[in-house]
């Protein structure tokens, strides 16, 4: 598995070796100690998340304040724009965003570490994506990003209007949103 600094600090993308011949493609999406090895984070993964979305829809920018998860992002079939908001006060890269494309075929995967607001826009008829967090869905500290924040100006790929949960429709601008430390 190679694993390069996606931008922002802690931010990573990992693409896994894949063997390929005349029966098709096998590769290891995640393997702990390999993991661990290679990007110095020891996770425990309490959930494994799925989500089947059409072209055009956009989920995001979402994140748990208390409880906050760190999520290892991968796409099963389709594409994805995968984008990660860093929204650690503290941090030199305090509302900084850096996107990926993730793809069934490119393999890449994403460890977008606790303190990020996370969100994607599928570019495909079908897009689906699987994810691992680390700690339980928590719907009481759940909280949503505006995707369209003009201070934060994400280039999102779009091809008209996406298609936005009301939940997602009225996200919270980062200036006023309740951010990490």
């Amino acid at each position: 598995m190679r694993v390069t600094e996606a931008g922002l600090p802690g931010l990573l993308i990992l693409e896994p070796e894949v063997h390929s011949d005349a029966r098709g493609v096998f590769f290891e999406s995640y393997n702990r100690r390999q993991f661990e090895a290679l990007t110095g984070v020891r996770a425990e993964f309490a959930q494994d998340n799925h989500s089947h979305s059409a072209r055009n829809v956009l989920r995001g920018l979402h994140y748990q304040i208390r409880q906050p998860q760190g999520k290892l992002v991968r796409v099963v079939a389709g594409e994805a724009y995968d984008v990660a908001v860093d929204i650690r006060r503290s941090s030199p890269a305090y509302g900084k965003w850096v996107a990926a494309r993730l793809s069934a075929e490119n393999k890449k995967i994403m460890w977008i570490p606790p303190g990020f607001a996370h969100g994607f826009l599928a570019l495909s008829a079908q897009t689906v994506c699987l994810y691992k967090v680390t700690d339980y869905r928590a719907p009481e500290h759940e909280r949503c990003i505006l995707w369209n924040d003009p201070d934060l100006a994400i280039g999102w790929p779009l091809q008209g209007a996406p298609l936005v949960s009301a939940r997602d429709a009225a996200g919270t601008p980062l200036s006023k949103a309740e951010v990490f430390e």
